[in-house]
This record gives structure tokens, C-alpha cells and sequence, in this order.
């Protein structure tokens, strides 16, 4: 009985407008290294099928060079594709689907289901029942009907959607494009692979969002993978097994920083992840000069090795040491003012982030001014 790989929303296309173009164009091309892989796996474990829930493409207006490239990366699986259209590639009259058509990209093993009507392989006992989406956004259920559709005995049903199912995704979101959340039962599918949610999502026993093949945001919701379903008959329950797709795993990350302590735990941190890693971090606290140039320092050098680092620092304050403040050439006036806000800092109130803030532009723009090197306790410079 059929094997399958259920995977979706490989946003092809996608443009991380946010990103410096020395990240975000590397972040764009492992999309379609994602789906490469994709067509290895289907080899390595000799599916039946590999089934596509919806937003292949990031948007209608890919070049043409990106849809015969997509359709390219899929070619180490000679077996059987099934594509639907998603609310980012909806099936227009005039869309991304009818592009690729016209340009003869589309491979003849590439089941272009942009309608529905069950796509049925007999031989390998396996129907599918497609529920493209024809706009971006739907307010009835596109998946209704499956409840009536006529597939063989001998076949696995296997519905393949693009859409909320309705009431049981993570903080209520119940958008356009809804699901019913009894479906698999009414329609009595064996599956329903779905696509929209981009992580990896068990909604029941036979209810599945594969979630997006490369992580492409903070979420933390088990992205970067796709679904091998084994259904050993129809009617028994289906075996879903994770595989691991994504170069670049996302992390976000918040430290406050208050002692020597706690700048090792952040970058210990730092150092266990992957060099393929996509960062964004928060840093806050109050440092001596010496230990907030080692978190600077050690940040630029993180900068380098990761895909991508984004920093906010803006919560981090120099709270300099008696021998620190000597250290900084300063006099007269200023060096009052120095002194001053460091025991405003150390004085609770309400002016204390005030005097944080003040203490570090102070400083920032005296250390700017002469570079002042800072020894460590115990050692030289």
C-alpha cells in the first residue's frame, strides 16, 4: 500500500526584504535547495508519491527563471508529484500556474491539481482528493467536497488542502480558508496532508500540516521538515514519520546580562549553534567596560560565523568599576557627572534607567574620542 512524502509551503520566491542582500539572497536560494532534497528523500525512501498542500510559489510574479529552476530541483524523483495552489500562488485565471504551463516547465511527472477532481494511481492504490484554492482568500470550506467524491476500494484516500482547520491551531487563529475540523472522519479519509501553517503539526491521527521545508521565521513550531506517511491499507491508521530538510534553523534568543556569569551562559550559547544558523537576540543588563567589550567583541565575531545575526543592544548599559572610571580620561566637570550617574545607577528610583542610558552614551562617546585599553583582573592587557 502507498508511501508518500507530504510536505508544503515551499514559498518559492520569497524575497526577506528585512535581511542585508549578503543574507537574504543565500536565505532565497536554499528554498530550492530544500526541494532538491525533497526529490532525494522521495528517492532514498523509494516513496509512491510525493504530495504538495499549496504555496509552492512565494507569489504570482516569480520570474520565469525561478519556475523552470523549481520545477528543475524536483528532477531526481521520476515518480509522481501532486501540486495544489495555495492562497500565495491561488489558481487565477491568469497565474503563476498558467505561466509555467505556457513555458513548458512542468514535467510530465507533475500532477498539476488545480481543480477538483480525484487524481487516482490504481496501480499503486492511491487516491488523491485535491482542494485547490482559485483565490487568495476563501470563506467556505474548499475541502466540502471530498465528503461525496468517489474513489476506488482498493485505494488509500488521501486529502490534500490548503487552509485553517478551524479552532485547534496554536492561540485560536481561525482565518480565511477554513477547515472543517471533522473532515478526515466525513469524508472518511485515510489522510488529509495539509498545507498554510508552517510548522510541523499533528491535528489528529489522520490530520497533518507538514509545516514549510526551510524555517523561514521565529516560531519555533518545528519547521524545516517534511512528512513520510506510510498508510498500510485503507482504513488503518497511517505512519508519520518527521524528516529532517532545512539548512538553517532559526533561533531567538533574549539575555539579560548582569554579571561575569551571564555573559559565559550567552556565549556558550552562541557557540552551540549551527554555523547555518539564523539569529536574532536581545540583550539587556548592566556590564562593566570590560565585560561589555568581550559581549560586543564576541557578537561581531558570531556576526561572521552565522547566516544571519540581528542584535539589539539597546538594553545593554555600561555600569563601569571605580578602577574603570579612573582609567577613562576625564576631568573637571565631566568626570562629576561620571561619578554622579554611576551612584544613580546604583540608587533605586525611577531615574535609574535614565542615568543607565546617559552613563553609556557618556562613555560611548568618551571611549570614541581616546580608546582606552582595559586590563583584565589577574592578568595583562
Amino acid at each position: 500500500m502507498p508511501k508518500f512524502i507530504h510536505t508544503a509551503d515551499w514559498q518559492i520566491g520569497r524575497q526577506f526584504t528585512t535581511f542585508p542582500p549578503e543574507d537574504a539572497l543565500p536565505l532565497a536560494e536554499a528554498r530550492l535547495h530544500a526541494v532538491e532534497r525533497l526529490a532525494a528523500l522521495a528517492v532514498q525512501h523509494q516513496v509512491d508519491a510525493v504530495l504538495v498542500a499549496g504555496d509552492v510559489f512565494d507569489m504570482q510574479t516569480v520570474s520565469d527563471r525561478t519556475i523552470r529552476r523549481m520545477f528543475h530541483a524536483m528532477q531526481a524523483y521520476e515518480g509522481p508529484w501532486v501540486m495544489i495552489s495555495g492562497n500565495h500562488d491561488a489558481a487565477l485565471a491568469e497565474s503563476v500556474w498558467t505561466r509555467a504551463v505556457r513555458l513548458g516547465a512542468v514535467p510530465p511527472n507533475v500532477h498539476l491539481a488545480l481543480s477538483p477532481e480525484p487524481v487516482v494511481w490504481p496501480d499503486r492504490g492511491l487516491a488523491v482528493l485535491p482542494a485547490p484554492l482559485t483565490q487568495r482568500h476563501t470563506y467556505g470550506d474548499t475541502t466540502a467536497w471530498f465528503d461525496q467524491a468517489q474513489t476506488p476500494a482498493s485505494c488509500v484516500r488521501v486529502g490534500l488542502a490548503h487552509g485553517c482547520v478551524q479552532g485547534v491551531l496554536p492561540d485560536d487563529i481561525d482565518s480565511a480558508n477554513p477547515i472543517a475540523p471533522d473532515r478526515a472522519e466525513q469524508a472518511r479519509l485515510d489522510y488529509l496532508a495539509l498545507g498554510d501553517w508552517h510548522g510541523c503539526k499533528r491535528i489528529q491521527d489522520r490530520v497533518w500540516y507538514a509545516g514549510t521545508p526551510e524555517t523561514d521565521r521565529f516560531r519555533g513550531n518545528e519547521s524545516g521538515q517534511a512528512l513520510l506517511v506510510n498508510i498500510p491499507a485503507p482504513g488503518v491508521l497511517p505512519e508519520v514519520t518527521p524528516l529532517a530538510v532545512g539548512q538553517h534553523p532559526w533561533h531567538q534568543l533574549t539575555a539579560r546580562l548582569e554579571v561575569d556569569s551571564d555573559v559565559d551562559v550567552l556565549l556558550n550559547t552562541l557557540q552551540g549553534l549551527a554555523s547555518s544558523s539564523v539569529v536574532s537576540l536581545s540583550v539587556s543588563g548592566h556590564l562593566t567596560m570590560g565585560a561589555h567589550a568581550r559581549v560586543l567583541s564576541a557578537l561581531a565575531k558570531a556576526g561572521a560565523r552565522f547566516r544571519h545575526l540581528s542584535c539589539d543592544t539597546q538594553g545593554l548599559t555600561l555600569l563601569p568599576t571605580a578602577d574603570e572610571l579612573a582609567s577613562v580620561q576625564a576631568d573637571g566637570y565631566v568626570a562629576e557627572i561620571l561619578q554622579d550617574l554611576r551612584h544613580a545607577q546604583g540608587t533605586p528610583g525611577e531615574g535609574v534607567d535614565t542615568a543607565a542610558e546617559a552613563m553609556t552614551l557618556l562613555m560611548q562617546a568618551l571611549l570614541a574620542r581616546q580608546p582606552v585599553t582595559i586590563t583584565p583582573p589577574g592578568g595583562a592587557a
